[in-house]
């Protein structure tokens, strides 16, 4: 009987062993799957990249150059491994570059720098008839694809410096135009941007006030103290990776403080005007007042305006309704005082004829 109780006791404790050892390996699996799908999707994003240039060439062939330049911006802020020999490298990324085609190399032209929204986005032909706007004015667009943006692969995904030196890249696609297209006009710069495109226009304008005539920042992200209370945990993780910040906002909060806008107010010297909506489901309202209280408190000058729950939500004025367009044409007249573009909108229907084709 003995006998008989140790056989079932061994043969018990191999098949849980087994057991064990094929959880194991099932759990491996699974991780590496999971792995796998994740890579992949900066694959998928690679694609999506790659059909989206054509359109812009298809979309603005008759009536822009267009062009995809590749320059470089500061090394990461914090090196990958304390042993990458290769740390201090600038970092390269692409810009979109966008000149009307009535262009006369012998006049001089204002730049209107575009960085995209998103924590990890890209400039797609979403901006369609922003860009179509803009050139029918006369200016030269630089969109850049700064550190984090999609499209291009893991690696630049995970360079991702949210609020950081992302700025840098923007201000260098600025100062390539400038040095690289002797027709534009280094005094008449401005910084457009909508959400986080809009939190780099405040970031720009409030640290680099010399690079830039003006500055508009719609719906932007302000304060990431914060967007990070009233955001879900998933938004913190963004920040928590190990390949960005790595640390949550109680365990370092000066990282995050010098990663907002809010927090130089108090150097804005430039005109700059501030759009927000109350209905915004994304950019909260309650974060651009904060903004706006902070430039307020240290007596600066500067527009802007609070829409009260204005058709479509945080994209309000990027869509294509009649509203939406009439207040594009608003933010056009602001950049237009400072930016003296040579053929600024007398009125909206002139505007959406040269964005649809069709006057209103």
């Amino acid at each position: 009987m003995k006998k008989v109780i140790l056989f079932l006791f061994g043969l018990f404790f191999f098949s849980s062993l087994f057991t064990q050892n094929n959880d194991s390996l099932l759990l491996k699996e699974i991780e590496t799957l999971k792995k796998q799908v994740a890579d992949n999707k900066h694959v998928y994003d690679k694609i999506l990249k790659s059909i989206d240039d054509i359109m812009w060439r298809i979309l603005f062939d008759d009536i822009a150059y267009v062009d995809k330049v590749r320059i470089v911006g500061p090394a990461r802020w914090r090196a990958k491994t304390e042993d990458d020999r290769f740390a201090k490298n600038p970092l390269q990324f692409y810009s979109y570059v966008f000149i009307p085609k009535n262009v006369n190399v012998k006049k001089s032209y204002p730049l209107i720098v575009l960085p995209h929204g998103g924590i990890h986005a890209d400039f797609t032909t979403y901006h369609t008839h922003i860009v179509k706007e803009l050139l029918a004015q006369g200016y030269v667009v630089v969109a850049p694809e700064y550190r984090g943006s999609t499209g291009y692969g893991k690696m630049v995904y995970e360079n991702i410096d949210y609020g950081g030196l992302e700025n840098e890249d923007v201000l260098a696609s600025r100062d390539y135009i400038i040095e690289n297209y002797s027709f534009v006009d280094s005094t008449r710069v401005g910084i457009v941007g909508w959400s986080h495109g809009g939190m780099i226009a405040l970031m720009n304008i409030l640290r680099y006030p010399d690079k830039y005539a003006c500055a508009f920042a719609g719906v932007p992200v302000s304060d990431l103290e914060n967007r990070l209370a009233s955001h879900d945990s998933s938004y913190t993780e963004y920040f928590t990776a190990p390949y960005h910040i790595g640390e949550s906002i109680l365990e370092n909060p000066y990282e995050y403080k010098r990663r907002s806008p809010s927090f130089y107010a108090h150097l804005l010297s430039k005109p700059l005007l501030i759009h927000t909506n109350t209905n915004d489901n994304d950019v909260y309202v309650e974060e651009v007042l904060l903004m706006i209280d902070s430039l307020k408190a240290h007596n600066k000058v500067f527009e802007y305006k609070v829409f009260q729950d204005a058709d479509g939500g945080h994209g309000f004025d990027r869509i294509d309704t009649k509203q939406a367009v009439e207040i594009r044409f608003i933010i056009y007249k602001f950049l237009q005082a400072y930016l003296k573009p040579s053929k600024p909108f007398k009125n909206v229907a002139d505007m959406r004829k040269a964005a649809y084709g069709f006057g209103g």
